[in-house]
């Protein structure tokens, strides 16, 4: 979808793509080409001299360090963002529990946690999921009970496991839902702790992915101490807080801007693949059906982003439409893997995990586009299961907007 700008976004367009590309940092582009993990400097390089211009959290308070753009304005970021195919914000610090302290929190806590995730200070890892707390948020089973320290003061002595806790290995503070009353109803016996990572007690272990990546780990938490004041929020009224963060997160996971790249570059992969005819596979028409279904379907969410955007712009904060958008976001998402892997056929094989180049040589063979098309696939299978998954989404949608 083209918009059409009004000369002052125009200019603002001109100014945000010239700043990206003058300031994103050459090895970043060359280690993204190369597909080569990315390490916590990484991330944390493109924050922070974002953060110096004042652009890392655009949602935020202009009074905190928020940008004050305007939602065409910050559709353009987005926009342009996904055209230079920059390394995306990591959402655990600026983009979830961020909005969380600022409504919930005290205000020793929003001057302790607030300018440093901002800066890049801070790494956050989600302590939510459990290996028997998965869509079934509410039955989390890890315990936090409240004691009287040597030193006099209250802590809660925490103890559980959570499990695909994204990039936990970088983390310096978690946020963590815990169950402090095991009497109550399930909803009303949870608190919302951050966590100190380097605290004695919490161990991380990495869980490898199918794609062959070290992106999530669970998280054990075995007599980790945890003072008080640490706790967001009234207790156990955590569920409030995390229904609030699911609601942020969620709408972030729509991705509208870089899928449309992700078509634009499917669209110049399948113009120079082979069809089984012989012909370009972009004059395929069954391919051509199947590109031209997804862009009618990301159009259709692009709208719906955009409505959501102008309502949190005017005070409304998201509500339904988040699980709207996470649904299909996901699903757009995932079927643009599946057709880029398409697009590569038998040249995906090899870049299986474990699966050996031909004749054992190490160097990938055909497309370069190829060589991370079925890890991505993937990868991509977990998108519509975390952020609560898609079924659980539909239940929100037929319960919140049909009454049913």
């Amino acid at each position: 979808m083209n918009l059409d700008f009004s000369p002052e976004e125009a200019a603002f367009r001109d100014e945000v793509r010239r700043f990206i590309a003058e300031n994103y940092p050459p090895h970043l582009r060359g280690k993204q080409e190369e597909g080569e993990e990315l390490a916590k400097d990484d991330f944390l390089l493109w924050h922070r001299i974002l953060a110096k211009q004042g652009w890392v959290a655009p949602s935020w308070p202009k009074s905190l360090g928020g940008t004050g753009w305007t939602p065409t304005q910050k559709y353009i970021w987005s926009e342009e963002q996904a055209r230079a195919e920059t390394i995306p914000i990591l959402p655990f610090g600026i983009g979830m529990v961020s909005p969380v302290i600022m409504a919930f929190g005290d205000d020793e806590q929003k001057a302790k946690f607030l300018p440093a995730t901002y800066n890049g200070d801070i790494w956050w890892c989600q302590g939510y999921s459990e290996p028997g707390a998965g869509s079934d948020l509410a039955g989390l089973s890890t315990r936090a009970e409240r004691i009287k320290g040597d030193d006099d003061k209250e802590y809660y002595l925490v103890n559980g496991q959570k499990t695909w806790t994204t990039l936990a290995q970088y983390a310096d503070w978690g946020f963590f839902l815990v169950r402090t009353d095991p009497t109550a109803k399930k909803q009303e016996g949870i608190s919302f702790l951050l966590i100190d990572m380097k605290t004695p007690g919490v161990t991380v272990r990495p869980l490898i992915t199918i794609d062959g990546g070290h992106e999530v780990n669970e998280v054990f938490l075995e007599n980790v101490k945890v003072p008080v004041e640490n706790r967001v929020g009234d207790e156990n009224k955590g569920w409030t807080c995390a229904k609030f963060l699911l609601a942020h997160e969620r709408s972030g996971i729509a991705g509208v801007a870089r899928s449309k790249r992700g078509i634009e570059r499917l669209r110049e992969i399948a113009s120079t693949e082979l069809a089984d005819d012989g012909g370009k596979l972009i004059d395929d028409p069954i391919f051509k059906r199947k590109v031209a279904e997804l862009e009618i379907d990301l159009a259709a969410l692009e709208y719906t982003e955009l409505r959501t955007l102008a309502g949190e712009s005017a005070g409304k904060g998201p509500g339904v439409e988040s699980s709207l958008l996470k649904i299909k976001g996901t699903e757009v998402g995932q079927r643009l893997t599946e057709l880029v892997l398409e697009a590569a056929g038998h040249y995906g094989a090899p870049y299986f995990r474990g699966f050996p180049a031909e004749g054992g040589n190490a160097l990938p063979i055909g497309p370069e586009f190829a060589h991370r098309a079925a890890p991505t696939y993937f990868n991509m299978r977990k998108t519509s299961i975390f952020g609560g998954s898609n079924e659980i989404q539909r239940n929100i949608i037929a319960k919140m907007v049909l009454g049913l």
